[in-house]
């Protein structure tokens, strides 16, 4: 396996708070894409950015290749919502960034900056500068700066979920595209089900707090995927019965219902404090 997420755990206030991941593990082997899908606030991101070595679990280890992940590395690239490209730089200075700052010469780097633009089916907009393209454009210079430091693992967190639909569903292809051309091993996370099922070899579905690992479903379906076949319609019926629970189980209980219970509880004691008496 290329990447291992073993029994990790995190609370907030450094283990002292909230639970936030309660023991999350599952693994992906090298090129493989394992999409994490979750109820909202489950902690997704906060997965992601340990994974990335961004933040220390609590309890459990991340590793690549075999190593513990215990920072920062270039064998991981991250993608986030936002495309964060630098305004003051044109498309091809943004991907050639992480490559500046590992020490490769100039010709170098904008010779690699321009093929992975170029995979990106972004070729002939090098000069142009960030406030001069859609979002569907930034991100894809996004993922051209992440993979051209050939990173083992690429993580993206909704880096699709602001975009309109169509503009999403040809990005996911044009991710497909790439990551078979890069057998770059992938971890996305979404909120979207139909996302999921498309990308994904591997969908694995987060619980509701204390999160943990509720399902994981092996997309066995071949590439390219008929997004309105009955094989992914199956699939997607599954997961948003499973999502759907979820939902139910962290939903508060109705101001009457916890006021019985306060009631019953209370006649308990009486009882037994009589029956003590």
């Amino acid at each position: 396996m290329d990447l291992r997420v073993e029994e990790v755990e995190k609370a907030f206030a450094g283990g002292e708070g909230r639970p936030v991941l309660g023991s999350v593990s599952f693994a992906a082997p090298a090129g493989a894409i394992v999409c994490v899908l979750g109820p909202s606030g489950c902690g997704k991101t906060t997965l992601l950015r340990i994974i990335a070595g961004l933040e220390s679990p609590d309890r459990g280890r991340v590793t690549v290749g075999g190593r513990v992940v215990a920072g920062p590395s270039p064998e991981i690239g991250y993608i986030t919502q936002e495309p964060t490209l630098l305004p003051w730089r044109t498309v091809l200075g943004n991907v050639e960034l992480g490559l500046e700052i590992a020490g490769v010469p100039r010709d170098g780097r904008r010779a690699t900056a321009r093929r992975y633009l170029e995979l990106v089916e972004l070729a002939g907009f090098d000069g142009y500068h960030p406030k001069e393209l859609s979002g569907g454009m930034k991100q894809k210079v996004a993922l051209a700066r992440s993979l051209a430091v050939s990173p083992r693992v690429l993580l993206l967190d909704e880096p699709f979920a602001a975009l309109d639909a169509q503009s999403r569903n040809s990005l996911q292809e044009e991710l497909l595209n790439v990551l078979a051309h890069t057998r770059t091993t992938a971890v996305f996370v979404t909120h979207n089900v139909d996302e999921a099922v498309f990308l994904g070899d591997t969908v694995v579905c987060l619980s509701s707090h204390p999160t943990r690992v509720g399902r994981t479903v092996e997309v066995a379906i071949p590439r390219p995927r008929d997004r309105t076949g009955p094989e992914l319609n199956a699939l997607r019926k599954g997961l948003l019965e499973f999502l759907a629970g979820e939902r139910e189980k962290s939903r508060p209980a109705p101001v009457g219902a916890q006021r019985s219970r306060r009631t019953e509880g209370a006649g308990d004691a009486s009882e037994k404090r009589q029956g003590e008496g």
